[in-house]
């Protein structure tokens, strides 16, 4: 094409043509909502950029890493001053500054394990995030259904943007970032700790847990997942065996304000803090969040079903994730991130350090191994609620099931 061209272009004056670099996803959709995308630069974007630094680009992130990372990516714009005559005619270059590439980005992603949890997911819409506890490096970041971000790289056409928009699964909704759901049982190991801490409960106390549970003077019935109930339970068999009427009295001993404040500092209700674009926050309620967002006072009865992760409570499944990071470091939090090092020219990598946000100092540091042994118990016991992944595993697990 370019060669017929050539041979026809004293048929096209002002016409040439000029090869360019532009950004190709080899792996398309496995890490769209990790990467995000580039696109041309908008009318919009043009009014708030460097004019002069962004005079010879035409593309700019437009979500995700691609968007954070910009300046990093983009590099500097090189430019000649020269002398012309009347005519236009170039005579000479009086200076030449040359442009500074932008520096390459080395991520926490594995890609192939990636692919895996796409695979794992199929059809289904859902999300996988998991990350190093240790220096918080994500390595999955998984929402499903997704997208190919080679469609924005040249500009998407309506009809490939409107299938994509008005898809009723919302391919391009990032349910790993801004997903917000109740966490449901998973942050019951949480709630145990908090019993713990504050001494509402011991690991070995134990309690009958009956098919429901009622708050005195109330005729309302707080029904538990199974059927016929727990019977006697302590601890480790209710967080084990996931029996919601256990949680439904902790809850109700420890009191909205103090589950709040507990389970806020494992992440829940604030934003991680991901170097990413569009993080939500997710909901920890409290008497006072009630009472600033509707004007109304907390009553009893939700702060029950907190105790099970549902009601006003939201979470992100980073938010998750970076929960399940700290107790596995037994409370130590770090901040979760993408960018593993940064390559200069010359290939120098600048490996980025772990940051460590803060440390959750509870009253005896062995109730941290009571709640791991127990969550051990819930994928390895036979009757645990994660049996099913744990039974036929070459290692030991902990975890816990929510719904």
């Amino acid at each position: 094409e370019v060669a017929r061209f050539s041979v026809n272009r004293h048929r096209f004056p002002g016409v040439e043509i000029t090869a360019r670099v532009s950004r190709y996803y080899p792996f398309a959709g496995v890490n769209s909502h990790a990467l995000g995308y580039v696109g041309r630069i908008n009318v919009e974007e043009i009014q708030k950029l460097d004019k002069r630094n962004y005079s010879g680009t035409s593309h700019i992130g437009k979500l995700g890493v691609e968007k954070y990372y910009e300046d990093i990516l983009h590099g500097e714009v090189g430019y000649q001053h020269i002398e012309i005559n009347a005519q236009g005619r170039k005579l000479r270059i009086l200076e030449t500054v040359y442009p500074a590439p932008g520096a390459d980005l080395i991520l926490t992603i594995d890609s192939r394990l990636q692919k895996i949890a796409q695979d794992s997911l199929g059809e289904r819409s859902g999300s996988v995030v998991a990350m190093d506890p240790t220096s918080g490096e994500v390595l999955v970041f998984v929402s499903t259904p997704t997208f190919d971000p080679n469609l924005f790289v040249s500009g998407i056409s309506n009809k490939q943007f409107s299938l994509l928009r008005d898809n009723p699964d919302r391919p391009l909704f990032n349910r790993a970032l801004t997903g917000q759901y109740p966490p449901g049982s998973t942050i019951k190991p949480m709630l145990a700790l908090a019993g713990l801490h504050y001494g509402v409960i011991w690991a070995e106390q134990t309690m009958y847990a009956g098919p429901f549970y009622q708050l005195a003077g109330h005729g309302r019935k707080y029904r538990d997942w199974k059927k016929n109930g727990h019977g006697k339970v302590d601890m480790y068999k209710a967080i084990t065996q996931s029996c919601d009427v256990y949680f439904y009295n902790l809850a109700n001993n420890l009191g909205i304000d103090r589950i709040s404040s507990f389970l806020a500092q494992f992440n829940l209700g604030t934003k991680t803090a991901v170097d990413t674009w569009g993080e939500a926050q997710g909901i920890m309620p409290s008497q006072k969040w009630k009472y600033d967002v509707y004007g109304q006072p907390w009553y009893p009865g939700e702060t029950i079903i907190t105790g099970i992760g549902q009601g006003y409570m939201l979470a992100t499944p980073l938010q998750l994730a970076t929960a399940a990071s700290v107790l596995a470091m037994r409370g130590q939090s770090v901040q979760p991130r993408f960018l593993h090092a940064i390559r200069k020219e010359g290939d120098i990598e600048e490996v980025v350090g772990t940051t460590a946000v803060k440390t959750i100092n509870i009253s005896h540091e062995h109730y941290w191994d009571q709640i791991i042994s127990a969550m051990v118990d819930a994928v390895h016991k036979p009757n645990g609620t994660a049996y099913g992944i744990g039974k036929d595993a070459k290692y030991k697990i902990a975890g816990k099931t929510g719904t």
